[in-house]
């Protein structure tokens, strides 16, 4: 596979993971947001379930970046292009096990509530433990994704295989990521709403110029012998 081709592809793949997160996010919040959304959950089941399958699609995304961003980054450091893929395999298992089993969990509970073999009470007891994990696990998915990202703007930067300022994006706003899920962990702010929104801010707008890039422009030829037109001959004597 030519550079080019994986460029586009990685920039194609980066698009899809943003937009799939954010609706599965979307259609997971909009169910917990319902009063006593428990007895009601077997009527959302398809909102739910169609949110774990953008979830996942979102996670099989991101692992797709890693792999074929390795063959480009593992010249650079191998450990570290070796951890991302590793990082980006981790956020989709929480992405599956948030999404996916959680919901599934809630539909179950929801039915034994309809049936009876479910004590009322549970809704009221339950209700508020699942969706402060689904808020736990937001921040956790995001704590995951500040640690792959900084190890993605690293490489970037040291390879040039794009515009390094692009890299320099990436740095600063994985990190300032990383530190919004700490306060948020200790209750200093919400990454989800309010001012703790611009923790994110950052990193998305890594996430949307990267891509675009990658489109428009694929990967830098000069300073890595990966990036330029001769790769797959390079590749094949290896």
């Amino acid at each position: 596979m030519t550079s080019r081709r994986t460029a586009t592809i990685v920039g194609l793949l980066f698009l899809t993971q943003t937009v799939a997160f954010i609706i599965a996010e979307q259609l997971v919040t909009g169910v917990l947001k319902r009063p006593d959304y428990l007895t009601g959950v077997s009527v959302d089941a398809n909102p739910l379930t169609l949110g774990g399958l953008f979830a996942v699609t979102s996670g099989v995304a991101v692992v797709g970046i890693a792999v074929l961003l390795f063959p480009l980054l593992k010249p650079t450091s191998e450990p570290l292009a070796l951890g991302y893929v590793c990082e980006r395999v981790i956020e989709l298992v929480l992405q599956v096990l948030f999404f996916l089993v959680v919901p599934l969990l809630m539909i179950a509970i929801s039915n034994g509530l309809r049936d009876g073999t479910v004590d009322a009470s549970t809704s009221q007891s339950l209700g508020p433990i699942l969706k402060a994990l689904h808020d736990l696990a937001i921040v956790v998915l995001y704590l995951v994704t500040s640690v792959g990202g900084t190890i993605l703007a690293v490489l970037l930067y040291r390879s040039q295989l794009v515009p390094r300022w692009i890299a320099v994006l990436g740095l600063v706003g994985y990190p300032v990521l990383l530190v919004g899920c700490v306060l948020d962990m200790f209750e200093v702010t919400d990454v989800t709403k309010g001012a703790g929104l611009l923790a994110i801010a950052p990193g998305s707008l890594f996430e949307l110029i990267l891509p675009i890039w990658l489109l428009a422009k694929g990967f830098n030829s000069f300073g890595h012998p990966l990036a330029g037109k001769d790769a797959p001959q390079i590749v094949g004597q290896r």
